[in-house]
């Protein structure tokens, strides 16, 4: 009888310490973002001050939306690079207006109207044509860029309509208001991928195409919406970024494709496809953002984004080979 006191001991510190393991397991992204947070505050207090903290969500912002479409298009075995196209050819057409608030409503039809055909085009390339995504997509990156220099001739002129500078740049007790347009579309892409249909079919077609074909899942027209929601969102996300710098020019989102591609990987959405949640890329953003606003606090070059940029892609990318061997 009194062996078995110890041995209960024992096995009950192996299932805590089994359960602790698969927290970490399960939560680790977030429990990074939040030691991030604290190494960063206790290195610079400039860090944690609220207006560093409000620009750092504005800037979050149009990352995280155009990261919400890229995981789409990633968890079924895609890539998106036409997604900073698509936001600066939202932004330079939004200029082809007269720049008052009279014209929000076309000029967010429009942006929109770009990205979804420019989706729509990625999906047919990929699933009805079966050129890889990677091809695909900067072929359609290229041609947005060719036709935005042939509009603008080099240099776009006019402005977004003076709603959309408020909604990328201004706040309410310090909180940008592109934060409630992030928290709309988050909302609505959860629910979506993690409780609809058509999330389950996601998940299906980029763990299993064939599997999903077996039982009778559309597995091309849902390819095909996952593109055209990357290519809505980057556009939707264009015309915040452009109200948040407050000037269009022809490369607004510049970099945005590569981000949002480590950011969504950062977060656990697997390369690989059918594996990964919406939560953890936007974790990942925020860890990306975090960083890059922290090397500029700290008053490091801004080479040091790139470089960083790059480690953490190599990290990233041998951590999830690691993991999926």
């Amino acid at each position: 009888m009194t062996s078995a006191i110890p041995t209960q001991g024992a096995s009950g510190k192996t299932r805590d310490r089994d359960s602790l393991v698969r927290f970490a397991s399960r939560n680790g992204i977030y429990l990074f973002l939040v030691a991030l947070f604290a190494v960063c505050g206790a290195i610079s207090p400039a860090f944690l001050r609220l207006d560093n903290l409000g620009n750092l969500l504005s800037q979050f912002a149009p990352l995280a939306i155009v990261v919400i479409g890229q995981s789409f298009v990633i968890l079924v075995r895609g890539l998106d690079l036409s997604v900073a196209s698509v936001m600066a050819t939202a932004a330079v057409a939004a200029t082809s207006f007269s720049g008052r608030d009279q014209d929000a409503v076309p000029v967010l039809a429009l942006g929109l109207v770009i990205g979804a055909a420019t989706g729509l085009l990625n999906g047919f390339l990929v699933t009805k044509r079966q050129v890889s995504p990677f091809l695909a997509t900067l072929a359609t990156m290229i041609v947005l860029q060719g036709v935005r220099f042939a509009w603008t001739h080099g240099a776009p002129s006019g402005s977004v309509p003076p709603i959309f500078r408020t909604l990328g740049a201004g706040s309410v007790d310090g909180i940008p208001y592109n934060i409630f347009a992030l928290l709309a579309v988050a909302a609505v892409a959860i629910v979506l991928l993690h409780k609809a249909t058509f999330g389950r079919q996601v998940y299906i077609t980029g763990g299993n195409p064939l599997t999903a074909r077996l039982v009778g899942i559309p597995s091309d027209r849902v390819t095909i919406i996952c593109y055209v929601i990357s290519g809505v969102l980057a556009a939707f996300a264009g015309l915040i970024l452009s109200g948040f710098v407050g000037v269009v020019d022809n490369w607004v989102g510049k970099g945005f494709e590569l981000n949002s591609i480590v950011a969504a990987v950062i977060g656990g959405v697997a390369l690989s496809g059918g594996r990964g949640t919406l939560p953890g890329a936007l974790a990942g953003a925020a860890i990306l953002v975090t960083v890059f606003n922290a090397v500029l606090l700290f008053g490091l070059p801004v080479q040091f984004q790139i470089i960083i940029q790059g480690l953490v892609i190599i990290v990233a990318t041998a951590f999830y080979a690691r993991q999926s061997a």
